[in-house]
């Protein structure tokens, strides 16, 4: 039977999760009940006691209620409801978590849940739901629930709300227990997208499932490069085909969309094979267009939706970025190739579109071009990236190269048993 971990202060919540230990319970899934509140007592009975979350935290309950620092006692309490949560998924007693909570109870819960792998259920039902839900979700599969009204009591409502977080994360965790991936040798690739490079990627995914390969798009928008940089670092990837540059503009100019100062690095210290191309670094990300910060409002802007604003990259933002990521691909210890699409980087970048302006792409192309060492390959092509042929050809590239770096492994394996098999006996002549 699948188990289902509940998760969060007892002290102010206990009616609410011994109300959601109920309700999974009557959705055919075991619960185990972690306290980690620290001052009021218990309004519920946990399987998990507080001083056995905090001493995995290696501290002590009483020490952090005297101490009165409530930022303190949710950080000590998140890293002891860490150190439970994975233990318990090791152990095979965990096939999904829920939590509650407003902002404290939500930082300490996803904290929690962020630690555990990517495809293990994860539902936080909270206050902070509809607002910006990054600090919590990160750039794993966390799914938040607005809670609606305080998580204050139990009402009519909140009953509602609860019974419907109960059912969604015991379907979640029972379908975890049974799941049985589909088999597949296929070796996966990260690529990276963007609205404006889509028709780009499409094609360039194409050609490389008909080639044998799986390939994993991640949505360029902050945390979708920071899932690509964090599965490259847990090793499940055999390239990257990171076409869409754009999360380093957003960095550099403050965006909204910033993947952090790291973004373009994972790939290249592992030693990945490694195309890479500048899509979308024509543009900068904001929120609505009334949320532009005020020193942009005179820059070209372009309402993409009523909920994205786009600011055009000037030529000296552009020979910056050009500089940036020549720097962190001479870094690279994996093959590594630049293709630049002379006629533009975004749909919107092409002759005739709202941030056509090849002054600025020059700024990028040149700076790359003066900053690039012989060992990184470099691909002009005349055209724009969405064209089919610059998909193509990128996609075959990187097949190449993890082709060749795969030779190279394997001549490297078999070479040292074939000079042992080589070597002299201890009668002089050659081993057989």
């Amino acid at each position: 039977m699948a188990t289902v971990v509940l998760v969060g202060t007892l002290d102010t919540k206990g009616h609410e999760y011994a109300y959601l230990r109920e309700r999974v319970r009557a959705e055919g899934c075991d619960v185990l009940l972690v306290d980690a509140g620290v001052k009021g007592t218990p309004l519920t009975q946990p399987d998990i006691s507080r001083e056995e979350v905090a001493r995995a935290a290696g501290a002590e309950v009483a020490e952090l209620a005297a101490r009165g620092d409530r930022g303190a006692a949710v950080e000590t309490m998140a890293r002891g409801a860490t150190a439970i949560l994975t233990d318990l998924f090791a152990q095979g007693r965990l096939h999904g978590v829920l939590g509650l909570g407003g902002s404290g109870g939500s930082a300490l819960v996803t904290q929690a849940m962020r630690a555990l792998p990517i495809g293990v259920p994860k539902l936080m039902v909270s206050t902070l739901a509809s607002g910006d839900t990054r600090p919590y979700v990160g750039a794993v599969d966390i799914a938040m629930m607005y809670s609606v009204v305080d998580i204050a009591g139990l009402n009519r409502l909140s009953e509602r709300i609860l019974s419907n977080a109960a059912a969604a994360i015991a379907g979640m965790a029972r379908a975890y227990a049974s799941f049985q991936p589909t088999p597949s040798t296929r070796p996966l690739i990260g690529a990276t997208m963007f609205g404006v490079t889509t028709p780009c990627v499409t094609e360039a995914r194409r050609y490389l499932e008909e080639h044998g390969y799986e390939v994993l798009v991640f949505h360029a928008t902050g945390t979708g490069g920071q899932s690509l940089e964090a599965l490259v670092k847990g090793g499940f990837l055999a390239g990257v085909l990171d076409i869409t540059t754009t999360e380093l503009a957003d960095e550099l100019v403050g965006g909204v969309l910033s993947a952090g100062p790291e973004r373009l690095e994972a790939a290249g210290q592992a030693g990945l094979p490694q195309v890479v191309s500048l899509g979308a670094l024509d543009m900068v990300n904001f929120g609505p267009i009334e949320t532009v910060p005020e020193k942009f409002r005179h820059r070209r802007l372009y309402k993409h939706n009523p909920t994205v604003t786009l600011m055009r990259t000037t030529p000296e933002e552009c020979a910056a970025l050009g500089h940036i990521i020549a720097r962190k691909l001479n870094q690279a210890r994996g093959p590594t190739a630049l293709f630049i699409p002379l006629r533009g980087v975004s749909l919107i970048d092409t002759e005739g579109q709202p941030f056509y302006d090849p002054e600025a792409d020059q700024a990028l192309i040149s700076a790359l071009k003066a900053d690039l060492q012989p060992h990184v390959e470099v691909h002009e092509l005349d055209m724009d990236i969405n064209d089919p042929r610059f998909a193509q050809a990128m996609a075959r590239r990187l097949d190449e190269l993890i082709q060749r770096q795969q030779q190279q492994q394997q001549q490297q394996t078999v070479s040292p048993a074939k000079q042992e098999s080589q070597a002299p006996n201890e009668e002089g002549g050659a081993a057989s």
